[in-house]
């Protein structure tokens, strides 16, 4: 008796040695209860093993089997509470069912006790539990054929494997959630941080320009047509490089056109070739930017200046992906990838009726809208530092810039965009004295920036007035005007003139102000003096200085003209 009570308790301590090794030998649960399933079936005398866990919705699902056919698995789908596996979840208690047969709460979904016929089949059920709570089941079933067995040991053992599948399947979901987290995680960061460097010489941390490295990335591997569209400055180029470069054609050809910089007799000539002898000069056949540009990608800048007639053309070959050169009558078939781009309204162009229809729709395939410097101020920082940088290495230079001159630099407008900023950087380092550019180093300080003055200029005659608030004005204090009569006001000595172009519309038409008032020019500006200068007064908020800009003279040339007339300045 207790040589056969040895026996069992060596073969026990044997199996949870077996079954906790093949537990720990990896974290896929299926796979290694499982093979712990197996191993107990050839330890002891039973015949099928399952697993059920538990599932949202009150749901028990088979994990694994051991005995049972693929079909007696996918049956293996118990409600909590439903049969003797559901009874054994919604309670938590061990179950022994000596005769299934004879048990009525005994489901039979996996035909279990119809396999032997002529003798009675007993069912282990036993929760697998951790943490303090139900996570599944797990069942076995042996024949019983007189009834007599006693099955203490067996439960007990069951009892010790399914704590270790327990402990297994803790395990497994937390790593599993830990896993989850950290790819969630670096999912996330990649979205936020995405790095510069995925695009040659782009330098953005922007939301716009991450906005636009995606679209780079997605539609660089295809062959698809790419519009790119942005003001002038935007890096459109850079961007066509960029989705060349990171294409399966990378390897070949990059073909650059500017359509507005050529006549449409040469645009014609540049892009399809021509044929010897087919116009004056031509001393031999030469191959148009389509067919260098074979197999690679072909950059068609300024597509909205080509002319109408022109726009036919491209259309063909467009379509087709073939052309006739300059003078000839084959044609000629190319693998070329187009990217084209344009700083006009496409839209208003075509209701215009300057812009064909079909080639709009044909063009306009992918549109990657690039935004204007001035909608990502964050990264003008590192792109002045980046301009200055080059511009060190090329000039064997060492300059930084302040804080100072780098919030200058942010609040700026930047009409020209980025070609703008790295024109103001190299122009400012150059003529910078000293190590550290400051913040009076820009031209723009001391009223000397041209751009700043064209761009001031273009937004008065579109009628933008709003953008001339943003352009701080330095008020000049007059001179108190000196009387050289009773009745007469004469400018200071040291007082600029009248210009001829204000002062000799009144003298050429030879009447008073009140006779000005009827005269206009063609454009609808009054003609005569005094008129022209409530016009501009009233036109720029009855602010001297800026209908001085509006005017192109100077503020006290401004004032002394508007004492000359009378005309009382209005305070609000």
């Amino acid at each position: 008796m207790l040589n056969t009570q040895a026996i069992d308790a060596r073969r026990e301590l044997n199996s949870i040695y077996e079954v906790s090794k093949t537990l720990a030998a990896s974290l896929d649960v299926a796979k290694t209860f499982r093979e712990a399933l197996n191993y107990l079936l050839q330890a002891s005398d039973w015949r099928r093993a399952f697993v059920v866990l538990s599932e949202p919705q009150n749901q028990l699902r088979g994990l694994c089997a051991v005995g049972l056919t693929r079909e007696e698995q996918q049956r293996l789908l118990f409600q909590t509470g439903e049969g003797i596996v559901g009874r054994v979840y919604a309670t938590g208690m061990q179950v022994i069912v000596p005769d299934l047969r004879a048990e009525p709460l005994f489901l039979n979904r996996t035909g279990g006790a119809d396999q032997s016929p002529g003798a009675s089949v007993a069912m282990l059920v036993t929760p697998i539990r951790a943490d303090r709570r139900t996570l599944g089941v797990l069942a076995v079933d042996c024949l019983n054929p007189d009834q007599r067995r006693v099955f203490s040991n067996d439960l007990q053992l069951l009892k010790m494997v399914a704590t270790l599948m327990g402990q297994a399947l803790l395990l497994h979901r937390s790593v599993s959630t830990a896993h989850d987290n950290l790819q969630e995680e670096v999912r996330r960061m990649h979205k936020v941080l995405k790095p510069s460097q995925q695009i040659d010489q782009v330098v953005g941390v922007s939301a716009p320009m991450r906005e636009v490295f995606d679209q780079v990335h997605q539609v660089a591997p295809a062959r698809t047509t790419v519009l790119l569209r942005g003001e002038s400055g935007t890096g459109k180029e850079v961007i066509a490089r960029a989705i060349h470069n990171l294409s399966p054609r990378k390897r070949e050809a990059f073909v650059c056109v500017n359509c507005a910089a050529l006549t449409e007799s040469l645009l014609e000539s540049e892009l399809f070739g021509h044929e010897k002898g087919s116009f004056t000069g031509a001393q031999g056949q030469r191959k148009g930017r389509f067919e260098l540009a074979h197999g690679g990608t072909l950059f068609l800048d300024e597509i909205g200046d080509i002319s109408a007639s022109f726009q036919a053309k491209l259309l063909r070959v467009l379509q087709e992906r073939e052309f006739e050169r300059v003078g000839g009558n084959v044609p000629v078939k190319v693998d070329v990838r187009l990217i084209l781009a344009t700083n006009r309204n496409l839209e208003r162009m075509v209701q215009a009726g300057e812009f064909r229809a079909d080639l709009y729709y044909r063009i306009n395939v992918v549109c990657i809208q690039l935004p204007p410097l001035r909608e990502r101020r964050e990264d003008i920082p590192a792109m002045a530092k980046h301009f200055l940088d080059r511009f060190n290495r090329e000039n064997s230079r060492n300059t930084q810039f302040s804080d100072a001159a780098m919030r200058v630099l942010t609040s700026c407008y930047w009409p020209g965009n980025v070609r703008e900023l790295e024109n103001c950087v190299e122009r400012t380092a150059t003529m910078a004295h000293d190590s550290v550019i400051s913040e009076l180093a820009f031209p723009c300080h001391g009223n000397r920036c041209l751009t700043q003055v064209l761009h001031h200029v273009d937004r008065v005659d579109a009628v933008r007035p709003a953008r001339l608030a943003d352009i701080p004005i330095k008020e000049v204090p007059m001179a108190p005007p000196r009387i050289s009569s009773p009745g007469a006001i004469a400018p200071p000595d040291d007082l600029e003139p009248v210009p001829a172009a204000l002062a000799s519309e009144a003298s050429v038409t030879g009447s008073s102000p009140a006779q000005d008032k009827s005269q206009t020019t063609i454009d609808g500006k009054p003609q005569g003096e005094h008129e022209r200068l409530v016009w501009a007064m009233e036109r720029c908020g009855w602010v001297q200085a800026k209908a001085a800009r509006l005017l192109k003279i100077s503020p006290r040339q401004m004032g002394y003209a508007l004492q000359k007339n009378g005309i009382e300045v209005r305070k609000f």
